[in-house]
């Protein structure tokens, strides 16, 4: 017999050409981490959260080691008993043997197996567990929630912090406990312990014994896992459609059944561990088929059974107490119980009087006529006097209060946008050493424009701007206007700072250059800092530019929300900051959430869909859609925008998860004690936790079982009116809307966040949901409940009767004729006088100039219960409406108070002069215009038709006039 042919040896060379390869790869991966994680180690010295990256970092490698060791070391073992288990003599099938070439290939390098194979499966454990360290993070500082679920008594904290822990660890040892038995059932056959030749085989006694100590210890740690599953029924989603937790069927059926296979899967196990010293494997097989059939009939058959015959023909009656847990545990874990949200009934209908409507001195003069999310291109053509400066896509709404009066502002901070760099400005020089910060806070109440759009000879329709920034001192005064950090700055790098004597170079305006003296950045003096960013951003300029000196530093992570996450990894944020002027400084608020995947009885949200609305893709980013069962708004953050100085404020500091991270990260977190009153006065409640708890609200109302069940009272988050194709899902939803203005038995009018709600799958409304911003009422929530049996307009029907409007729809075609498009602006409900009344802004766009066009606000839309008003002027839309006089609270138009707006001049802008005393021919066909319009008017309401095609005429001709007036 011809002996089995050996493992081919390698060559010298290819040896070491191996050896090579192996550290050129371990170089290239290992490498660049260590590059990364130098990078953040400056970077978190700078923001001062270093502690964060080294208590992450410990944790990480604690359970790469740890995880690592434990499957690397059993792997090790088995394969170590495997070995010394094998049978001296092994027979040979024949020459060609494939078992005994492997076998004799491990044989001569059994150390390289020995140590390589458990080293491999070790590392490739350990990489895998540190991505878990929050899980071990929450269990080490877990703190108690003082509440305990309905059905086993644990706390809250058990479901919150440990149960994941000890889920993690029976995983890990599920998968180590598998590899080995793989393992040692190959190495078992390769070593003969095993042999599949003659009918039945041949087992070693040795191979058994340690195969069925493996497969015990693996249906002993099932037995482990049945007893966590009883747990795990408290977020069951068997009946989801309806509510999540524990259903009749579960308590009745699944949970006793997991205690018998509990039982089962023990006696399994301990009869796999007696057939290690029996030869009759017999009996492990009886226990493996029992509990294989047990699983099938107690686990599913059962459970379908009593749900089928039982509790399905009675379901409102066998579910009524597992839905009463549902709703308190979702009311307790997203905070919507009774004492945060007050539900009052309101009648929705109301034939007011002028002098009713006029007495509404909370509301009417601050019903808000620009929409943040339709003025970017207008903040952008009058306001960002050059070409590399932008503006978020969407803009914010804050209030401030200037000359003792307190209203809305549309808000925006002047950036620095590397995308609009054009020509040479995108040098790398310029691109990182010149432009590299913005400048500048622009504000815009938001109840007032500069003039209607007939009165100004088509300039009107504007924001009243008021602006801070280098050269001016505007109504909100910033003491450092320039924005080195900013929405807009998401990849982009900037290198600043200058050594004393030395020109300044960073952009500033046309007539000076400026040097950044601030805290942010790191700096880069040494040259191997130079070198280590040079090569982590792959620039050699870095390197050798001589420019960057001793005193320079590298400004990166420069987007608010990512300086707050890298600081805070725990925290879900909002994905709206906004720029607040807060003593006297620009800072990006930034609103940071808890969250929980498994509270027990609590409904399961997915974030994601249930934050989006029709502004997604407009600016806003959407948060990951995972399923959360527990939030908490329990950080507000805040970023400087000209240091970058990121500060955590506690703000819910009853929060258990908040305080469970304060134990894990101590020191980040400022008490709220810490907020001052200039940063409380801008805080706003959050849109993203608002509309996770508004569309738990739609249900969640309820609080009796029988009619949850029916889900008769349920209501919906409508669609946007104002989108035209929605298809009515989650991202067509209408967004929320913040709103300073008065509402029905509170005092004075305040900053609130607002929605609308209508029937389930209908259009009729059904409640008013307002969330109050302010410091002294702030998070209460009113629900205004209409009654059931009324049919009260919702936005969709409004939208579609203002359209369906003769007058309305005529108007709306002359703007069109001229070769303008219409956009409609956020339609805002507002309750007033006992019934609801609807305003939107109507704004127009030159047709066919993309970059020099701009929305602009021509009419106002109102409605209130039947009557529609239309009108360039909301005092007369309101007169329309109610009776002449109904408008008088309205006609504010007064400018901005506490300051010199500041208005760019048409060369700064590339406008064309104002018609204003700079162009009679336009202010001529202006008022041909308006002539025109009036003659139109009022051939319409004689339906003279022939007067009204002589008026087309003339308005045709007057807009002719008009563009050749103005270049256009």
């Amino acid at each position: 017999m011809r002996p089995p042919v050996g493992a081919p040896s390698l060559t010298r060379r290819t040896r070491m050409l191996l050896i090579a390869a192996g550290v050129l790869v371990v170089l290239l991966l290992g490498g660049s981490r260590l590059l990364n994680f130098y990078v953040d180690w400056l970077w978190f010295g700078e923001v001062g959260f270093r502690s964060v990256q080294l208590s992450r970092l410990f944790t990480q490698v604690v359970l790469f080691g740890v995880v690592g060791l434990l499957v690397g070391g059993l792997v090790a073992l088995t394969l170590w008993l495997a070995y010394r288990a094998r049978p001296v003599f092994v027979p040979v099938s024949g020459p060609e043997d494939p078992v005994a070439r492997y076998r004799t290939v491990i044989i001569q390098r059994l150390r390289t197996f020995t140590i390589a194979v458990p080293v491999v499966i070790g590392l490739i454990a350990g990489l895998a567990a540190p991505t878990q360290w929050q899980t071990v993070q929450m269990f080490l500082h877990g703190t108690p929630f003082g509440k305990v679920d309905p059905e086993f008594g644990n706390d809250i904290s058990f479901y919150a912090f440990t149960l994941p822990f000890l889920r993690m660890v029976l995983n890990w040892l599920f998968v180590a406990v598998t590899i080995c038995f793989v393992l040692a059932l190959v190495t078992h056959y390769l070593f003969g312990g095993i042999r599949l030749s003659g009918r039945s085989g041949f087992v070693s006694t040795a191979a058994r014994a340690h195969l069925a100590i493996l497969a015990g210890t693996f249906v002993l740690l099932k037995a482990v896992a049945y007893w966590f599953d009883r747990y795990d029924l408290l977020w069951s989603g068997r009946n989801s459609q309806t509510f999540f937790g524990a259903t009749y069927t579960d308590l009745n059926a699944v949970l006793p059944a997991k205690l018998i296979l509990l039982i089962i899967a023990v006696l399994c196990a301990l009869a796999f561990f007696a057939a290690a010293f029996r030869q009759n494997l017999q009996i492990p097989a009886v226990a493996v088929v029992m509990l294989v059939i047990s699983s099938i009939l107690v686990g599913t058959v059962f459970p379908l059974v009593l749900q089928q015959f039982v509790v399905a023909p009675n379901a409102n009656e066998r579910e009524a107490p597992s839905i009463e847990r549902n709703i308190a545990a979702t009311r307790d874990a997203f905070g919507i119980t009774p004492d945060k949200v007050d539900i009052k009934p309101y009648s929705g209908e109301s034939q007011a009087t002028p002098a009713q409507v006029r007495a509404d001195t909370d509301t009417i003069p601050n019903i808000r006529l620009l929409d943040p999310g339709k003025l970017n291109k207008t903040f952008t053509q009058l306001q960002q006097r050059r070409n590399f400066y932008g503006f978020s896509p969407n803009l914010d709404i804050d209030r401030y209060t200037l000359g003792g009066r307190t209203q809305d502002y549309v808000v925006a901070a002047r950036e620095m946008d590397a995308n609009a760099l054009a020509g040479n400005q995108q040098d790398w020089i310029n691109q990182h050493l010149v432009y590299t910060h913005g400048n500048g806070f622009v504000a815009a109440p938001a109840n007032q424009i500069n003039a209607a759009l007939e009165d100004a000879g088509g300039q009107g329709g504007l924001p009243k701007f008021t602006v801070s920034d280098t050269q001016t001192r505007g109504a909100i005064p910033v003491q450092q206007p320039r924005i080195y950090y900013g929405e807009l700055l998401d990849n982009q790098y900037s290198i600043v700072g200058a050594e004393p004597g030395t020109a300044p170079r960073e952009y500033d305006s046309d007539n000076a250059q400026y040097t950044y003296t601030g805290a942010g950045g790191v700096p880069i003096g040494n040259l191997f800092d130079r070198a280590v960013f040079a090569l982590a951003h792959g620039e050699r300029n870095i390197l050798f530019n001589s420019s960057i000196n001793d005193q320079s530093k590298i400004m990166y992570v420069r987007n608010p929300r990512d300086r707050v996450q890298a600081v805070a990894p725990w925290l879900k944020l909002d994905n709206d900051p906004y720029p607040a002027v807060v003593d006297g400084r620009v800072q990006w608020i930034v609103d940071g959430y808890t969250t929980l995947q498994n509270y027990p009885y609590a409904e399961r949200v997915p974030l994601g869909d249930a934050t989006s609305d029709s502004r997604l893709g407009t600016g806003n980013q959407q948060l990951p859609n995972e399923n959360i069962s527990y939030l908490r708004n329990s950080v507000k953050a805040t970023v400087d925008a000209y240091d970058g100085t990121v500060k955590l404020y506690g703000f819910d500091e009853s929060d258990p998860v908040l305080q469970t991270w304060e134990k894990a990260f101590p020191g980040t977190v400022l008490p709220k004690s810490d907020i001052s009153k200039d940063l409380q006065a801008h805080l706003r409640y959050p849109e993203d936790q608002f509309k996770v708890q508004r569309e738990l609200l739609t249900r969640y109302h309820v609080d009796n079982p029988g009619e949850f069940f029916s889900t008769v009272s349920f209501w919906d988050v409508p669609s946007d009116p104002t989108v035209q194709g929605g298809g009515g899902g989650a991202q067509d939803s209408q967004p929320p809307y913040y709103l300073y203005s008065g509402l029905p038995g509170q005092d004075g009018p305040s900053f609130q966040l607002t929605s609308a709600l209508v029937s389930l799958r209908r259009q009729f409304l059904s409640s008013y949901v307002s969330v109050s911003s302010e410091p002294s009422t702030y998070g209460k929530m009113t629900v205004l409940q209409l009654p059931d049996d009324t049919q009260t307009q919702g936005p969709q029907q409004v939208q579609a009767r203002f359209l369906s409007s003769p007058d309305v729809a005529t108007q709306l075609n002359i703007l069109r004729q001229n070769q303008t498009t219409i956009d409609y602006g956020n339609l805002l409900t507002l309750p007033v006088a006992g019934g609801l009344l609807y305003v939107e802004p109507v704004y127009i766009e030159r047709a066919g100039q993309e970059s020099a066009s701009y929305p602009q606000l021509a009419r106002v839309l109102v409605s209130y219960g039947d009557r529609v008003g239309y009108d360039a002027s909301l005092s007369k839309a309101l007169d329309q409406v109610f009776g002449a006089g109904a408008g008088a609270a309205a006609g504010n138009n007064a400018p901005v108070t506490g300051g010199q707006p500041a208005q760019p001049t048409p060369q700064q802008n590339g406008q064309a002069p104002a018609p204003s005393g700079a162009n009679p021919a336009q202010a001529a066909a202006a008022q041909q215009i308006k002539q025109a319009l009036t003659d139109l008017k009022a051939a319409q309401k004689d339906g003279d038709f022939a007067k009204q095609g002589d008026a087309l005429a003339e308005l045709d001709k007057a807009v002719s006039a008009f563009q050749g007036a103005t270049g256009g």
